[in-house]
């Protein structure tokens, strides 16, 4: 049986031999953990015979494709998985070091009924975890990991015989086809391709330069020790490098990868950076352009112009406001039948007939420049523009420890419903609604707003602001927001703030 952490513990005899799992790893739609601290190897075997177990009551058939990112550690923890699969039963076809997008696009490839790629995603080096589905294009969801976490935990994870291993070849050349095709620019494009010396330091400026970009690339030598810095488009640190960079080499643009290559983060010909939520709204108007009457998806994190926005309204576009998370965003556009969705972390999840409706970089890298091809003589900061201009923060999060955070979360909705119902405001402005939806999305009456959740994959809280009228209002709204959240003791220090 899978003992928890508070029984084997690192630098024991046990944690050299019996399976140390924390708990608190099996989270809403991604398993992750620290590692050693909260994983060890064998605990890794044991969560490949609950995966493969899984497979097996659901009546999959036995076989599962597996990719690791760049990272020292991950080839071990990937063969420590496919240990435990294969004690299950179940083939692994080993697509070797992956982006997690070229993971999700082997199951097609392959003809593979289940995925699982072993990636710490955006979290800085020290962590790991498994990204796993098993109906193409989804992710496992809060259901599936809890079924997982009981089996995993519950040491009910059954061997059988029949396993095997086989390596897979060629998956990356067929990815990168899958994304170019016969595309090439028709205009000039100077792009800084930014990967942050992650796994995308193998794929992005190739598959740039395949598309007739002329790429200035930045920190793309593949170095797991993450010398500059972690790679994650969604932090300033990042974003203002790639500024920088776009400022001194006179580029277009720049695109910016995470760890796994699931992510673009993106910065203007000014060096301005362009939340994802934004850039979706540059997307989705060429795109409703293109395709009548979409519909798309977007995170509760996001911008209110989805709804807002008079070129969307006039194109006849809809969108809806959802769960934030990979898994949640991915099941609701697959649902919903809609073209694409947007996530202001900056996972973008484009269905057909424009992509395969799993979240993927490179393939959102690649739609960008085919949308600055279609709009020949202008900029991208032209077209961030032509947007109604609001004034929006970074994604902030404050930390809260995984045992607590939930708990809190609902302290802080509790209270954000009672100010609302005594008519209470944030920065000056009446609160007009909470969506709950995912934590509290508080709408203001002039169409800002500021959300306060919980992350799903570390042990934090999100804020996320907007002020439709200035960057003053939306200080005002944050520091309201935040005098709300500071009233609970167990929330600490943010990674960022205003």
């Amino acid at each position: 049986m899978t003992r928890p952490l508070s029984v084997v513990r690192p630098n024991t005899w046990d944690f050299l031999r019996e399976p140390m799992i924390a708990p608190t790893g099996f989270r809403e739609y991604d398993a992750r953990w620290r590692y050693p601290q909260e994983i060890n190897l064998p605990g890794m075997t044991a969560l490949g015979l609950g995966l493969g177990t899984q497979m097996m009551r659901r009546g999959i058939r036995p076989e599962i494709a597996v990719g690791n990112d760049y990272r020292d550690y991950s080839l071990a923890i990937k063969q420590a998985l496919i240990l435990g699969l294969v004690q299950a039963g179940i083939t692994a076809r080993d697509i070797g070091p992956a982006l997690s997008p070229m993971a999700y696009f082997s199951q097609f490839h392959l003809d593979a009924p289940a995925v699982a790629m072993v990636t710490a995603s955006h979290n800085p080096n020290g962590w790991t975890g498994v990204k796993m589905g098993f109906e193409r294009p989804l992710t496992h969801g809060p259901e599936e990991m809890a079924e997982l976490r009981d089996i995993v935990l519950g040491g009910l994870g059954e061997a059988r015989p029949g396993g095997g291993w086989q390596r897979e070849d060629g998956v990356r050349e067929a990815y990168i086809h899958d994304l170019v095709a016969d595309f090439r620019m028709s205009r000039p494009l100077k792009v800084v391709c930014a990967t942050g010396n992650g796994t995308a330091s193998d794929f992005a400026p190739e598959i740039l330069e395949r598309i007739g970009v002329e790429v200035v690339p930045l920190h793309c030598e593949l170095d797991y020790t993450f010398p500059n810095y972690n790679p994650n488009p969604e932090a300033m640190e990042m974003l203002h490098d790639m500024a920088r960079a776009v400022r001194e080499s006179g580029a277009d643009m720049a695109l910016g990868f995470d760890g796994d290559g699931d992510r673009c983060g993106v910065v203007d010909d000014e060096g301005e950076e362009i939340f994802a939520d934004k850039m979706g709204v540059i997307l989705a108007r060429d795109y409703a352009r293109l395709y009548p009457g979409a519909k798309f998806v977007v995170d509760v994190k996001s911008t209110g112009l989805y709804h807002s926005d008079p070129e969307l309204q006039r194109l006849g576009a809809t969108t809806e406001y959802w769960k934030t998370g990979h898994s949640h965003m991915k099941r609701r556009v697959h649902a919903t039948g809609a073209l694409a969705g947007f996530e202001k972390s900056g996972h973008y999840f484009l269905a057909g007939p424009v992509g395969r409706g799993y979240d993927c970089g490179m393939r959102v890298a690649v739609e960008i420049c085919k949308l600055m091809d279609r709009n020949p003589g202008r900029s991208l900061s032209d077209l961030r523009r032509a947007l109604p201009r609001t004034f929006s923060s970074p994604t902030m999060s404050p930390f809260c420890a995984d045992t607590e955070k939930y708990a809190v979360l609902d302290r802080v909705v509790a209270k954000l419903q009672a100010l609302h119902a005594r008519g209470g405001t944030l920065g000056g402005r009446t609160i007009s609604e909470i969506v709950t939806v995912n934590g509290a999305r508080v709408m203001l009456e002039n169409g800002g707003w500021g959300l306060v959740r919980a992350s799903s994959n570390t042990p934090n809280l999100v804020v996320v602001c907007e002020s439709p009228d200035s960057e003053a209002e939306l200080r005002a709204i944050f520091a309201d927001l935040d005098a709300v959240i500071r009233s609970e003791p167990a929330v600490g220090d943010y990674d960022q703030r205003l």
